[in-house]
């Protein structure tokens, strides 16, 4: 646990929160900021800042509830559907530094916006260059 995360505080119990699931390796809570009525953050307990470093178990546990959640969340907002978001690092628009991922319910008229911009690659060597480096790192 890091001291001064909002999420691990939340962990420990320091900070209350309108809790929607808990088991051993991850908490689910409301957004306090949602986007939608029903958004809601689903947290690794232990203390990861990206993605990147979380242990495989708790990675497969925040995707293995997500769906169950997005379901529940879906019948409880009367949505039409959910979204999952995760942002890993700043520059991806993280804005607390401790994993989480973003359960969203949909409804037809919710104005939330999804980034629509499409880019093209330059050439396709560099998209060829791109897929045999990310390839090769996966090795």
């Amino acid at each position: 646990m890091i001291r001064d995360c909002v999420f691990c505080k939340i962990v420990q119990g320091q900070i209350p929160c309108d809790k929607v699931y808990e088991d051993d390796l991850v908490l689910a809570f409301l957004d306090i900021a949602p986007l939608t009525l029903g958004h809601t953050l689903i947290i690794p307990k232990e203390h990861h800042t990206s993605i990147t470093t979380l242990p495989v178990a708790c990675c497969a546990r925040m995707m293995e509830v997500a769906p169950r959640l997005g379901s529940a969340l879906m019948r409880a907002t009367e949505a039409g559907g959910f979204n999952l978001l995760l942002a890993n690092g700043t520059v991806a628009g993280q804005v607390v530094p401790h994993t989480h991922l973003h359960v969203v319910p949909r409804q037809v008229d919710d104005a939330v916006v999804m980034p629509t911009s499409h880019i093209a690659y330059p050439s396709s060597e560099v998209k060829l260059e791109i897929l045999a480096k990310a390839r090769a790192r996966l090795q």
